[in-house]
């Protein structure tokens, strides 16, 4: 059965622009001539690509030093002395953490090229970010400092430690304030080193300052309940869950883990029980969170406030002074109704709200004290260290330094010079200041405006520990020497402040022998081992307690109430900055693999934009890739102009993340504008909304998008269903009711021993993106720069597709279904597809082929023989899926090309496993081919069967959602062959008898106001 929905990838497939039709009917493009190739403008990126990438010029002495000791493998050469933990071919895995997430890094011949997720992982079992995934490059980032820095010089490190040390004692003897400024620190060892320092120098005070700042709910935190904490939420005990702009899927405090959460409500075992979680989403532009949910309502940042305070009345049946109606009634409506489903769900409901606004929070706490969420769906008791910043103490730092009270201020992973809101404030401060210290990697903007630069480790390199949520302690080992001549910050200051123990590795041994081992049930060395070993451990949670909220509301909501008439005054948009899940805050922009991940819901790369509404784009005749300038707060940037299907109207949303001047080659090409310096701040916090005003330049930009290269035709290649139709009849429009017919032209043969499949579900699937990184790291897929994106010949393996649609229309309209009914492109709702090589087994593409390069193999897989292909692309052409990846050009090993992918540095983050393609060669998913058969000599070496989940690829590893299985579907016993067996399995484009390898579950949204037992 046919799914009743229109889907589209984007309003030029919609619209049906004549770009659009044009790019169809050409979708294979031409060659570019050599000539263009060799002078670079067949790679260019907004400069030419060999002059933008080869700046990141790599060099392979420092890596191999420090991955074989005194033995750089320049040649194919055997170990003369083999050290013992290595052995050729094998890999090792060490456990460490990321973040405060317990990982294992796998390392071929001494050198990390993989991380993963630790499947005991108590925050995402297993799942990881693709910032994580992505992490494992940054190591060989040639634009690190190598070396430390004093007044802009190459210095030595006894130099360094002998003109900080006289400074200090300077200082301390002026009486001078020192200051130590860093992001959040959750290491308990790290913190212990703080505080040792802060010991040595009484003047000396730890400020943590986030880019990204909840110090509005630790704030509200401590109002409401005398605990300045950030709480550890629960998504999976939440059977309703309203969020306002929470990107609690993405972005918002600690995405993979509540993905994990959130999906236990969702995924087959849910919805074969029959239960099923409801999702309400109020949002100015469209976020990963908000495609998910299960009714999304566009608000502008002037009129949340205003829906809280309403679902506040609505909930407690009072009425706060000044309360009123919204100009918008489509809001006031939902709000009604998410305010009868939250109460009816008391004790497993929860409200979050992005907003940093310590009212707006206090709002929230009061909502959910009289929800009953305290103690079961938020914990305060066992609370998140992820955050601790403090925005008030970071302005009085600088307020302290203008006044020539600080002598000293050290940057710990700190980079305010480019994400302080205040640049110029902060810049003139920093020049009464005696003493500048940063311990960065790489030269930033932070680093420009400091005495000493003396450069940290990257994480790979490093001792340490984590603790993000309270109980949860992870730690951090070494995988590889350091690879230039930096030092841990922490070593640093334990020399700095004449601590008898010099030695960091020393120092954390100590601090878990004396404090932390006996809260595992661990002591001695072979507690230590032990710890090694797991890669952390867990104490057991103190009971989550019941908080009754007393405090007056009147002033809270009218400082709200103020707010917003501020955010609308006059007729100007309303500008809300954000953060995307590839670049986040910035701080790993220098990375192309993040760079070069499309954004989940726009699908661009390479770049920052203005989000704006359809209808505010037609009202002003602007067209998609316009530049127009945006002006708020005293600042203006000049950005294109992007068309976004569900954003408020009457806003703008802009990303931060983009702009960076210093920090690396990558970033320094020019990517994006800085979006940070439109925060403001008011009552104490970074607020990120603010009036604006939008200017039309009179020229345009090219924004770099995948998945607007081909077109289905309209095939029904995605199938949802609403939760009521499910529970009806579990085959809902998977096509289950009658199966397509499959007829072959060939003889069928036996696959007697495996049988390799996938399942995919789309309940679970959040387009997160990690799985596109994952694939990157493991198979070797080169980058190609924005101007080769633009022209659909980006390499991802694997893409996630993002499809809208119109809600229904047409039906009555009901209370239960007006919280859907909204007009223009405000009313659509999204679904992310993963698809990758279906592995067909009528496989289209095999039949073209003239020299059998694409192969169908005895296990169920279709087979890539690189050295065969001579690149007509007739298999592409024939992929219905177009899943086919072509090398327009030798990324990895051409030497003409001085990219950054050509260079011996970075190519040794290469999976060995897995050969480069060249020019001219067809690529595409192989199913991790190279994991399977590791999987199965494993198992013949201990003469025994391959057990199910002992070989999971790359993309399936990652996913915090299980939303990807794969196993062989000739054991019935499989988790694989369990999922596929889902009333829900569908297989796409079925009817043309291609015979696909992986199954989708159709797509299931709660739209009914009804709660399910």
């Amino acid at each position: 059965m046919d799914s009743n929905k229109k889907y589209w990838k984007g309003l030029e497939e919609l619209n049906k622009t004549p770009e659009f039709v044009e790019k169809n009917k050409h979708e294979f493009a031409e060659p570019i001539p050599i000539e263009e190739v060799l002078s670079g403008a067949g790679l260019s990126s907004k400069t030419p690509r060999r002059d933008f990438l080869k700046a990141l010029g790599f060099g392979v002495g420092a890596v191999t030093l420090a991955a074989c000791q005194k033995v750089p493998v320049h040649k194919s050469i055997p170990y003369l002395i083999k050290p013992e933990e290595v052995t050729p071919g094998v890999a090792n895995y060490y456990s460490s953490t990321f973040e405060g997430s317990a990982i294992l890094v796998k390392t071929r011949e001494g050198r990390p090229i993989k991380v993963e997720g630790n499947p005991n992982d108590l925050l995402s079992k297993g799942g990881l970010s693709a910032h994580a995934q992505a992490s494992v490059l940054d190591l060989y980032d040639g634009g690190r400092v190598k070396d430390p820095m004093l007044n802009g010089s190459d210095a030595g490190w006894a130099q360094v430690d002998t003109f900080v040390k006289n400074e200090l004692a300077a200082i301390k003897g002026a009486g001078k304030g020192i200051r130590l400024i860093s992001s959040t620190v959750h290491s308990p060892s790290t913190l212990a080193v703080i505080a040792d320092f802060v010991a040595a120098y009484p003047t000396a005070k730890h400020i943590n300052y986030d880019a990204v700042s909840y110090t509005g709910i630790i704030q509200a935190n401590q109002n409401s309940f005398g605990k300045a904490v950030l709480p550890h939420y629960n998504f999976d005990k939440a059977d309703v869950i309203v969020s306002f702009g929470a990107d609690f899927l993405g972005t918002w405090i600690s995405g993979e883990e509540f993905t994990r959460q959130y999906v236990q409500n969702r995924n087959n075992k849910s919805l074969e029980s029959k239960k099923m979680s409801r999702h309400i989403q109020f949002e100015t532009g469209m976020s990963l969170t908000g495609t998910n949910a299960d009714v999304r309502i566009p608000v502008k940042p002037s009129e949340e406030g205003l829906a809280l305070i309403n679902l506040y009345n609505a909930i407690s049946g009072t009425s706060l002074p000044g309360s009123k109606p919204l100009a918008n009634a489509t809001v006031d409506k939902a709000i009604m109704i998410a305010a009868k489903e939250l109460q009816a769900a008391k004790g497993k409901a929860l409200v979050v709200a992005g907003s940093n606004d310590v009212a707006t929070q206090i709002l929230v706490n009061a909502i959910n004290s009289m929800l009953g969420s305290y103690g079961t769906t938020i914990d305060l008791d066992n609370p998140s260290h992820q955050y601790a910043g403090n925005d008030a103490e970071l302005v009085e730092f600088i307020n302290e330094a203008k006044r020539g009270e600080v002598g000293a201020v050290f940057f710990m992973d700190a980079n305010p010079a480019y994400n302080f809101y205040a640049n110029a404030d902060l810049k003139e401060a920093l020049k009464k200041v005696r003493l500048k210290v940063t311990f960065a990697d790489h030269a930033d903007e932070t680093s420009e405006l400091c005495n000493v630069l003396a450069p940290n480790h990257h994480y790979l390199e490093s001792w340490g520990d984590d603790n993000a949520v309270e109980g949860y302690y992870t730690i951090m080992q070494p995988t590889i020497n350091p690879v230039y001549n930096t030092r841990q910050a922490e070593q640093s200051l334990l020399l700095w402040s004449d601590s008898p123990v010099k030695d960091y590795y020393t120092y954390v041994r100590n601090n878990w022998d004396k404090n932390l081992l006996a809260k595992g049930g661990l002591a001695g060395q072979s507690g230590w081992e032990t710890l090694l070993q797991n890669g952390f451990i867990k104490v057991a949670d103190a009971a989550a307690g019941t908080y009754t909220f007393n405090q007056d509301l009147n002033a809270v909501a009218q400082t709200i109430l103020n707010q917003s008439s501020k955010l609308a005054e006059g007729n100007k948009m309303e500008l809300q900055i954000y953060q995307t899940v590839a670049m986040r805050d910035g701080k790993r922009a220098n990375n192309p693999w993040l760079q070069e991940l499309p954004d989940p819901v726009s699908k661009v790369t390479w770049d920052n934009f203005a989000a704006m509404a359809p209808a505010d784009i037609k009202k002003l005749g602007y067209n998609q890739g316009d530049l127009v300038k945006v002006e708020a707060n005293g600042y203006s940037i000049n950005l294109p102009v992007l068309l976004q299907p569900g954003q408020a109207q009457g806003t703008v949303s802009v990303a931060v993340g983009y702009g960076r001047s210093k920090g690396g080659a990558v970033v320094e090409g020019g990517i994006g504008q800085n979006a940070f310096p439109f925060h403001s701040f008011r009552n104490g916090t970074f607020q990120t909304s603010s009036p604006a005003t939008i200017t039309a330049l009179g020229d345009t930009y090219l924004l770099a998008q995948t998945q607007t290269h081909h077109s289905y035709e309209g095939r029904n290649v995605i199938r949802e269903a609403s939760f009521k139709e499910y529970v009806k009849n579990p085959s809902v429009n998977s096509g289950n009711e009658g199966e397509h017919k499959k007829y072959s032209l060939w003889d069928e043969y036996e696959r007697p021993a495996y049988n390799w499949v996938m399942a995919i579900d789309l309940n679970a699937c959040t387009g997160c993106g990690a799985c596109v990184v994952a694939c990157n790291a493991e198979n070797n897929i080169p980058v190609v720069g924005k101007l080769e994106v633009s022209r659909r010949r980006e390499m991802h393996w694997i893409r996630i597709d993002r499809y809208y649609s119109f809600n229904e229309e047409g039906k009555e309209i009901t209370e239960e279904r007006e919280i859907d009914k909204l007009e223009n492109f405000d009313n659509v709702s999204v679904v992310h597809q993963p698809m990758l090589c279906q592995h067909c087994d009528h496989a289209p593409c095999e039949t073209v082929c003239p020299v059998l390069a694409t192969v169908h193999s005895a296990e169920g897989l279709n087979h890539m023989a690189y050295n065969r292909c001579i690149g007509t692309r007739y298999c592409a052409n024939n992929c219905p899926f177009k899943v086919r990846r072509f090398n327009w050009f030798n990324y990895w090993n051409d030497s003409r090309f001085d990219n950054y992918l050509n260079n011996e540095h970075t190519q040794l983050v290469l999976n060995p496993d897995v050969t480069t393609r060249f020019r001219g060669v067809m690529e595409k998913c192989s199913m991790c081919i190279q994991r399977i058969q590791a999987g199965k000599l494993h198992a013949k070496m201990e003469k025994r069967p391959l057990k199910d989940g002992e070989v999971k690829v790359a993309c399936q590893q990652t996913c915090s959602a299980n939303a990807i299985i794969f196993g062989n579907v000739n054991d019935p016993e499989s988790e694989v062959a369990k999922a596929l067996k889902s009333e829900r399995t569908y297989y796409v484009l079925e009817e043309l008898n291609v015979q696909p390898g992986i199954g989708y579950q159709v797509k299931v949204r709660n739209t009914s106001s009804e709660l399910q037992a």
